[in-house]
């Protein structure tokens, strides 16, 4: 078994104490691969040792989805249980906490019909609409790690064994979560300090736009007034701070909705909802996607593009060195939770409210009002590499760097 009983331990603690911070009281909702069911219970374990008042978990099974997008009838795809929901709703309304352990199968729905796809991401993101607001305005703690899976490593590492290539997984995610040092818990706060010092100087900056040169990238970003940079551990609603992805090496904002012109490159494989899509570019127009190319997975992107309105805006501007520890693994994960913290990125769909002075206060008109934009989904893009450069526009027009060669230039 790898890894040991003792880092897995670790991992399960680092859920639980940084990733949601569990309070004493508090329900928490775990969700989860059916592989990963030996994290499962030691999360739990951790998170009534933590004084949890329950610990609720729902497990799920790829190869379960795959029969059914394969198998089942049309109008199956349209249908998602309210009582899962509304559920889900009461959960985050009770101010439960939730841990997601996400390992995909990158080529799981590989010759399923996109429509199928799109149609079943659609349905699911509206039924889970409130449910999701609770968490991007951050009234929950919230977190997302990760498990490798036989699957998901014989795609980071084909031609190895499956052991082997289980095991070489293994001690990437060790690495980038930092479950294998003295004192685990210690390290992620050291490394929380040192992504709110960035966090800090950014927001001291309050740059007015961002301008992006690379190979096939050429992109100018208004930030809109009352930008607020986020990055590391975030405090919730009711004061209790927490970790939103294990691992994190990022620091991000909003873009104003209409301020995006120009044509952004994509530098890494995007795994959306079982499908690969890669090698793409899309060309902006006052915010808005007005074209797009795609080596691989052009459909499914159109697809994604057409969710709704919001989803042709951007909703997120991402920084990340390019010498940072994922990136340094030289290692395409086809996960986006390890993908973006590698490279800088950019989200299509919702923003954070959180990332706007006072967002959480406003409303859907108030929030529109200052450039937030609105979608069903929020679904990042790797765009960042060793040729990136970007610059800052300060309120005054002065351009100062902030990335040369991929990596901060101050």
């Amino acid at each position: 078994m790898y890894p040991s009983k003792q880092l897995l331990d670790n991992y399960a603690e680092l859920a639980v104490k940084i990733g949601v911070n569990v309070q004493p009281g508090q329900t928490v909702v775990v969700m989860a691969p059916i592989v990963a069911a030996d994290l499962v219970r030691l999360i739990t374990l951790h998170a009534y040792q933590a004084g949890a008042h329950n610990v609720y978990v729902e497990y799920n099974d790829d190869q379960l989805s795959k029969i059914k997008y394969h198998h089942a009838p049309e109008e199956v795809f349209a249908e998602y249980p309210e009582w899962r929901a509304k559920a889900m709703e009461e959960y985050a309304e009770m101010g439960a906490a939730f841990i997601q352990i996400y390992s995909p199968d990158p080529d799981l729905l590989d010759g399923v019909e996109p429509t199928r796809i799109a149609t079943a991401a659609k349905t699911a993101a509206t039924a889970l609409n409130k449910y999701r607001s609770y968490l991007m305005a951050h009234h929950n703690a919230w977190t997302l790690l990760s498990y490798a899976t036989p699957e998901w490593a014989s795609k980071v590492f084909p031609g190895e064994s499956q052991e082997s290539a289980e095991q070489k997984l293994w001690a990437r995610i060790i690495d980038a979560t930092r479950m294998d040092h003295e004192n685990p818990v210690e390290a992620w706060n050291l490394h929380n300090a040192k992504l709110s010092e960035m966090v800090t100087f950014l927001n001291d900056k309050r740059y007015k736009q961002l301008q992006y040169e690379a190979p096939g990238t050429s992109l100018t970003i208004e930030l809109p007034e009352g930008h607020v940079w986020l990055g590391g551990a975030k405090e919730n609603s009711r004061g209790v701070w927490f970790n939103p992805n294990i691992p994190t090496e990022e620091v991000y904002t909003l873009p104003s909705k209409n301020g995006v012109n120009g044509t952004v490159r994509s530098t890494k494989p995007l795994n959306n909802n079982g499908v690969i899509i890669d090698g793409f570019s899309l060309t902006l127009k006052d915010g808005k996607v007005v074209d797009f190319s795609a080596d691989k997975g052009a459909e499914a992107l159109q697809k994604l593009l057409d969710t709704d309105e919001g989803a042709r805006h951007l909703g997120e501007v991402a920084l990340v060195p390019h010498d940072s520890p994922i990136s340094n693994s030289n290692v395409i994960f086809y996960n986006t939770l390890f993908d973006e913290n590698a490279s800088c990125h950019l989200a299509l769909g919702q923003a954070y409210p959180v990332t706007l002075e006072g967002g959480t206060d406003m409303d859907e008109q108030e929030l529109a009002k200052h450039g937030v934009n609105k979608s069903l989904i929020h679904v990042d893009f790797m765009i960042g590499d060793a040729e990136l450069s970007i610059d800052g526009i300060t309120q005054d027009g002065r351009k100062e760097a902030i990335f040369r060669k991929g990596n901060w230039a101050f």
